[in-house]
């Protein structure tokens, strides 16, 4: 996968990189389509939800460019795979899933590989975690029409929010940065993301 999908697309961080080659995805998908876990397509994981492709789980995490220290909010856990990826990297990480079902599941898996350094939180992740704030770092693994003005509200100055946002059948991936109080906006191309619901996304 990291030889084969990532590194020929020019994902080249070292620290994105190696959380790949030790974070095992096969435990992140179901059963039944594990022969496909490190296939380069998203896979579905129930409730109408997947878990994404290798190489866009890779990009969105390197645009957010981590180097060790950060404490990263990301909204929509899924599977959790997205989660043990920034895991391997930062200090903490906060995450909010709506589906309490994928929440448990994916804090079960968590859990038995180990992880020490995520929370979960099930609820409407487009208000964020207010608790926690202000984030190094935002990852938004669902597609929202526009961009919820509470999540850049609870980002560092300084700090960095990767989102898919446009329709509900096709999207850009679109990191902001703030600067001085303004945000810095960089367009990473076409998308397709599952819905972001909540007060802030699609009803």
């Amino acid at each position: 996968m990291v030889e084969e999908q990532l590194i020929p697309r020019a994902i080249k961080e070292p620290l994105v990189l190696n959380a790949f080659r030790k974070v095992p995805r096969e435990k992140f998908v179901p059963f039944e389509r594990r022969d496909n876990s490190y296939d380069d397509f998203p896979l579905p994981i129930g409730e109408e939800q997947t878990i994404s492709q290798p190489y866009i789980v890779a990009l969105m995490t390197e645009t957010l460019g981590l180097k060790g220290r950060e404490k990263v909010l990301e909204i929509g856990t899924g599977s959790g795979y997205q989660t043990a990826i920034i895991a391997e990297i930062v200090e903490e990480i906060y995450t909010v899933e709506r589906i309490i079902s994928l929440a448990q599941r994916a804090k079960k898996t968590l859990k038995e590989l180990g992880y020490t350094n995520i929370k979960i939180k099930i609820g409407d992740g487009t208000e964020g975690w207010k608790e926690f704030s202000p984030y190094d770092a935002i990852i938004v693994t669902a597609a929202a029409p526009k961009l919820p003005q509470s999540l850049i509200k609870q980002l560092n100055e300084s700090g960095r929010l990767i989102i898919p946002l446009g329709n509900l059948y096709s999207q850009e991936l679109i990191l902001y940065e703030k600067k001085k109080g303004k945000l810095m906006i960089r367009n990473f191309g076409g998308c397709r993301f599952v819905p972001l619901r909540g007060e802030h996304g699609w009803k």
